[in-house]
């Protein structure tokens, strides 16, 4: 029997083929989420792919040598609850090869005696945390930018973060402005832009007086009102890491609707003192109102949570100061007072604000450094953030983080939240196609 193309065979062949199909179907469901798995895994080895230990040295990540894929996890490791453990690997620059550090950051150039200090690394409880990898951070953010919105230890992290990726490449100064508090930093090769944005409450702000009742100054704070210094230029931006907190302890007058409603220690009369946690608790309610009501911005925003001081002996001005030359182990400090305060506030405001985001599908991230932090008493300048032949006046440092130093350990966190979120992101395609 002759037949043409589109006809159909009937009887035994029919029979035959119509069986041969049914098997061919049943091997191809068997086979797909094999291939599922297969891919899925394939990406976390990109993603993940990282010196062997996370004690390694950069040594171990030179160009061409052969990494091994990580384990697949079956849930997500709490990265910020665990403990500091030597790092005999570190540190990975110094004052002399990264010329971004501060000079009231720059602890050896200053002569802090011991350097002990650079040499622990976070160890989450549940699993480990490698160090940054900066080739991997520059590839994951080739094409893309971020900004660091706050005070000076926001500066302070992303010199760090400069710093870390040095040994790579250094960027070129592309900003707007001379002013230093809002500087751009490119890295050409990866068309990678990275900004600071000089906020340090955050809102809009004012000096009311140079003095004040305690000599550091009495600020205006406008807290129903957007620092468009910052909320008017973080449309481009696709991650944006958000902080604040030590100049909420200095005195403040608060406005509202354009009138005074209170104020923090600015003993004026006829001034409700309302403390500092009213200031800080509205200033983060309208900084991330104003980034949720930005039409254009489409990217991640990132809180970098709280990172306590470490006075000891007396008050910031008052001869305090900061010692220590190791860490804390968990069980001998806590958390409490104004640094948990502060976390708490911080943390019921992002609550709030990543459910407003997410109806318009933005994405809202916690970089919990607070625990890691409040155990590194050892970490600060003191009084190696100058020299000591310098006529100034300038009180014992125990805020802000020696580089190198603890604050290094913000960027082994961000790249590992990057990496998981590659990660979450992948399997979310898979699941929703």
């Amino acid at each position: 029997m002759n037949l043409h193309g589109n006809e159909v065979p009937l009887g035994k062949n029919y029979t035959l083929n119509k069986t041969l199909a049914i098997v061919f179907t049943l091997v191809i469901l068997t086979v797909i989420p094999l291939l599922y798995n297969l891919v899925d895994y394939y990406s976390v080895f990109l993603l993940n792919s990282s010196p062997k230990s996370p004690s390694d040295s950069y040594s171990s990540i030179e160009e061409g040598e052969e990494r091994q894929p990580l384990p697949i996890q079956e849930e997500e490791c709490d990265l910020f609850t665990g403990e500091w453990i030597p790092n005999p690997n570190a540190p990975y620059y110094t004052s002399s090869s990264c010329w971004a550090i501060h000079e009231h950051q720059n602890c050896m150039k200053y002569g802090r005696p011991d350097g002990g200090f650079m040499q622990w690394r976070w160890k989450p409880d549940d699993c480990d945390l490698p160090i940054f990898n900066p080739s991997q951070f520059l590839e994951l953010m080739r094409g893309k930018s971020l900004a660091f919105v706050g005070d000076s230890v926001g500066r302070n992290q992303m010199q760090s973060l400069i710093c870390l990726i040095s040994r790579v490449e250094y960027p070129i100064d592309v900003s707007y402005t001379a002013d230093d508090n809002f500087k751009r930093w490119s890295y050409e090769r990866y068309n990678f832009t990275m900004a600071i944005f000089w906020t340090p409450h955050l809102t809009r702000a004012a000096i009311g007086d140079t003095d004040g009742p305690t000599k550091t100054g009495l600020f205006n704070l406008y807290l129903d009102e957007y620092d468009e210094e910052w909320t008017t230029k973080i449309d481009e931006f696709d991650f944006i890491i958000i902080s604040g907190g030590h100049w909420f302890f200095r005195p403040m007058v608060y406005y509202e609707n354009h009138r005074i409603v209170g104020c923090h220690y600015c003993l004026l009369p006829n001034v409700t003192d309302l403390g500092m946690y009213y200031g800080y608790r509205r200033a983060f309610r309208t900084a991330f109102k104003a980034i949720n009501s930005l039409k254009n911005f489409k990217g991640m925003t990132i809180l970098r949570t709280f990172a306590p001081s470490h006075f000891e002996n007396g008050l910031w001005n008052q001869g305090g100061n900061c010692l220590r030359t190791k860490p804390f182990r968990s069980n001998e400090t806590q958390l409490e007072g104004s640094d948990l305060e502060f976390y708490m506030i911080q943390m019921e405001e992002f609550k709030t604000a990543e459910r407003e985001g997410r109806k318009r599908g933005l994405k809202f991230r916690v970089l919990d450094t607070t625990q890691a932090m409040l155990l590194r008493p050892d970490g600060h300048p003191s009084r190696y953030g100058h020299s000591t032949t310098e006529n100034v006046t300038l009180y014992n440092d125990c805020v802000h983080w020696c580089l190198p130093g603890p604050i290094d350990a913000w960027s082994d966190f961000l790249l590992e939240m990057l990496k998981m979120e590659g990660i979450r992101s992948f399997r979310d395609r898979l699941e929703f196609g």
